[in-house]
């Protein structure tokens, strides 16, 4: 009987301990903390899971065309903010603020998008 308790409790503990864990999502390491702000013109937009894609272009401050990939959040969380998958579409104007990827690849963790008239646009849903 002893046995079977013990058993029982050791088995409880490890699935609590284990729990933890699996609740965990994935850390920034793939990216600084060097933020960058541009002035982008979307060339395509994937309301996909595990992240919703843009794959824009922005002109550098050498005259040159940038052609960059960014990330969003998950698309449940944005569609949980009104965002469907015809939010963005090929030529809208925005401005990015993101997060750069590490590898000095042309990508970034957008963690703000603001519209051409300054109106400052939520990223996901909002809990009140």
């Amino acid at each position: 009987m002893r046995v079977k308790i013990y058993t029982s409790l050791l088995t409880g503990l490890i699935v609590l301990l284990s729990g933890n864990s699996a609740t965990a999502h994935h850390g920034r390491a793939a990216y600084t903390n060097d933020l960058l702000e541009v002035k982008a013109t979307i060339t395509e937009f994937r309301f996909i899971n595990p992240h919703v894609q843009v794959m824009f272009d922005f002109t550098d401050a050498n005259g040159e065309v940038q052609h960059w990939h960014g990330e969003l959040t998950a698309p449940n969380r944005m569609a949980r903010g009104g965002w469907t998958k015809n939010s963005l579409q090929p030529g809208d104007k925005v401005t990015f603020t993101g997060f750069t990827a590490r590898n000095e690849g042309k990508a970034m963790v957008i963690r703000k998008m603001v519209l051409p008239d300054g109106t400052d646009v939520s990223l996901r849903e909002t809990l009140e």
